[in-house]
């Protein structure tokens, strides 16, 4: 059972190559070529801020908001009901411009997230989005056959479990909030954050405990 949610508002070209840069991807390099020459950026302040998304703004954030989320019912129904609100509670401000749903496996619903027409992230939450993610298969065949691509990321659900595909816009970004693993009872937020990956928080994957560490 599979339901995709599309709630697209994009101007982007469709038509280039899957391995051409995006409009967006274009632009942006070609304005980082131009303040270069004109001496207003230099590669050092490039470096400074792709080392920001990669240690400073990146998927340790997110994980920190399911930890919470697992420990604090009361913190958790806040996050559903206003993700941006939420998470300015743990000091993470969410861009206003677009917003924030966080989604909620359960038992028997595993959702899982993609943007089909380019790449919209909630980037503020975990940092920069992989190529996969990026990619014109994945993008297709996240809608179509999201049971074979759960699977190709080592992901198999139940023949009963409804999956929920949800395409990102350039208004609406969303969060998987992954079921807590059993195992996991007296665990600090930071035991139980150091589990949660960036793609437990797409939903191609579900946060898993490693070997000798329950208790």
């Amino acid at each position: 059972m599979s339901e995709h949610h599309h709630d697209h508002d994009h101007d982007h070209d469709h038509d280039h190559h899957p391995e051409a840069p995006s409009d967006v991807e274009a632009r942006t390099l070609a304005l980082e070529s131009l303040l270069r020459e004109k001496g207003l950026l230099t590669a050092d302040e490039v470096d400074k801020i792709i080392s920001a998304y990669e240690h400073d703004i990146g998927p340790m954030l997110g994980a920190r908001v399911v930890a919470r989320a697992w420990v604090d019912p009361d913190f958790r129904a806040r996050l559903l009901a206003d993700g941006p609100a939420a998470v300015a509670e743990l000091g993470i401000q969410y861009p206003a411009a677009t917003q924030l749903v966080v989604l909620e496996n359960r038992p028997d619903v595993h959702n899982m997230v993609v943007c089909t027409l380019c790449s919209c992230y909630p980037w503020a939450l975990l940092g920069l989005p992989p190529t996969w993610y990026k990619s014109a298969p994945y993008r297709s065949r996240a809608v179509s056959e999201p049971r074979a691509v759960l699977e190709e990321f080592g992901l198999r659900l139940p023949d009963g479990m409804a999956v929920n595909v949800w395409d990102s816009s350039s208004d609406i970004r969303y969060l998987v909030l992954p079921e807590r693993p059993e195992g996991t009872d007296g665990w600090s937020e930071e035991q139980l954050a150091a589990i949660v990956s960036r793609d437990c928080m797409i939903g191609v994957a579900r946060p898993q405990v490693p070997a000798g560490a329950a208790r």
